[in-house]
């Protein structure tokens, strides 16, 4: 019986696990529409300097593609991209990849059991199977500031660097201090003449455990395998642990507070300037971050912290609360994503022609983060709920993955399945209740959307996540065609 078509949206960690399990069961009918020239997500997209990735890159790949030559075990932006490139070309993935398609919208066909995607060219695909695998940092957010139009010099989001405005000698503004801030911070630092860095809340701050692999490093993985394997299975173990410290575990959090206080004041002399950079909410709340460099970086003497609010941007500069215009001739924004905008700007509509956005109205939510009732054969990669606070995404991909292909295979051709109802409210209604128990109650972040709701983060570990996806139940689905 052959297998399902499949529409795969999105060319970064999750299409392409996707893709790799469909290829790896045989289910060969699949295409990945890609709306840039490039595959990659964030690892295309954010060419800041210093961009890196701060889950090692052991436990930061996938498990049936280890790479025994990673130059670092914090590898850059670089180093993963060129890492993603070779599994879509070693995997035969290439021919199913194409770029420059931005889907517009997508409605599910009843009569026909199929969802009909347009692009933005126009073009009308169909397909048996809808993945979007759009991810949650894709869509930059710009903080809204009077005057930012009004700004005489240049100014860019991290995630859309403009290599093509020189900092050296400037005088540079970065508004945010999240987790690309931190990496790029250190290197404007150096090139600017003045850097006055704008912070709304300090970030909880740990050092970063990096090492350089030595050729023998990289001889020993390929020729003893079981010695990489022991090296993931470590800060796979770690990274367990911590996340114990979310939810179940709060003692935990006082270890990451201690080692992050440590980290502080060691890194930084000077009391008031330590009093700045110290959190004012619970570790873990927000993201904690991973740096050696940051801290030295911000003790530079051409280097300014301000902590007052920002009221406006204006021709010359950023003025803050306190009537201080902060000249600049350079403003880089650091602020983040539309982590909580899942799948926008792409319209979709399910059977009787309902809007996702409005199933959502009352925030997302999804059946083990994958699927919706009353939208059959549409499978989100990295939906609500499965962001991690500690731990590699990919491992909850290749989960995500492996039980959509599982199902896959019950279906009969011209027939769709559709998440029960009750089956998925039942799941909400246990995250939900997990979720009120965790530390991403206390402070404000982009885990949570505008009501207060947390809409992104998986609230326990991979491995629990694994084993509740390890089987796809058929009895959860209605089957329609």
């Amino acid at each position: 019986m052959p297998g399902p078509s499949v529409l795969i949206v999105g060319a970064g960690f999750g299409g392409l696990a996707m893709a790799l399990e469909l290829r790896k069961a045989g289910l060969t009918e699949f295409t990945v529409l890609e709306r840039a020239d490039d595959l990659g997500g964030v690892w295309r997209d954010n060419t800041y300097p210093g961009a890196g990735c701060d889950i090692p890159s052991p436990l930061y790949s996938f498990s049936t593609v280890p790479n025994p030559d990673w130059p670092m075990r914090f590898s850059l932006r670089e180093d993963i991209h060129d890492y993603m490139r070779r599994v879509v070309d070693e995997h035969g993935l290439r021919p199913h990849l194409r770029f420059g398609v931005a889907v517009e919208a997508a409605a599910y066909d009843e009569a026909e059991a199929e969802w009909v995607v347009t692009t933005g060219t126009g073009e009308v695909l169909r397909a048996d199977v809808l993945v979007p695998a759009v991810g949650q940092l894709s869509r930059p957010a710009l903080p809204d500031i009077p005057g930012m139009a009004g700004f005489r010099g240049p100014a860019f989001h991290s995630a859309r660097w403009d290599h093509g405005v020189p900092l050296d000698g400037k005088r540079v503004a970065v508004v945010g201090t999240g987790a690309s801030a931190i990496q790029f911070v250190p290197h404007v630092a150096r090139e600017a003449s003045r850097l006055t860095v704008f912070q709304r809340s300090a970030p909880w701050v740990l050092p970063k455990p990096d090492v350089r692999y030595r050729p023998w490093h990289k001889r020993l993985f390929r020729r003893l395998p079981l010695t990489r394997l022991v090296e993931r299975f470590a800060i796979w173990l770690l990274c367990e642990v911590l996340a114990l410290g979310l939810v179940d575990l709060p003692v935990l959090r006082k270890a990451v507070a201690w080692l992050a206080g440590w980290h502080l004041r060691h890194q930084v002399a000077d009391p008031g300037l330590r009093a700045k950079l110290t959190p004012d909410y619970a570790p873990g709340c927000k993201r904690a971050l991973f740096s050696n460099d940051f801290y030295p970086a911000m003790t530079r003497p051409n280097v300014e912290l301000v902590t007052e609010k920002i009221t406006e941007i204006t021709t010359g500069g950023v003025r803050t609360a306190d009537g201080i215009e902060h000249p600049a001739d350079v403003i880089i924004y650091g602020t983040g994503f539309a982590a909580s905008e899942f799948l926008a700007p792409i319209a979709i509509r399910g059977r009787g022609g309902r809007a996702l956005a409005e199933a959502w109205s009352n925030g997302a939510r999804a059946y083990l983060g994958m699927t919706v009732p009353g939208f059959p054969n549409l499978f989100l990669m990295y939906g609500p709920n499965t962001n991690l606070g500690v731990g590699s995404i990919i491992y909850m991909l290749e989960s995500q993955a492996r039980y959509v292909v599982d199902l896959l295979r019950t279906v009969r051709p011209g027939r769709a399945l559709e998440v029960r109802a009750e089956v998925a409210d039942r799941f909400d209604r246990e995250i939900q209740a997990r979720l009120r128990r965790s530390v991403w109650t206390l402070c404000s972040s982009w885990y949570r959307d505008q009501a207060g709701r947390i809409t992104n983060n998986w609230p326990g570990t991979v491995t629990a996540y694994r084993v509740k996806t390890r089987r796809a139940e058929r009895s959860d689905y209605h089957e329609h065609g």
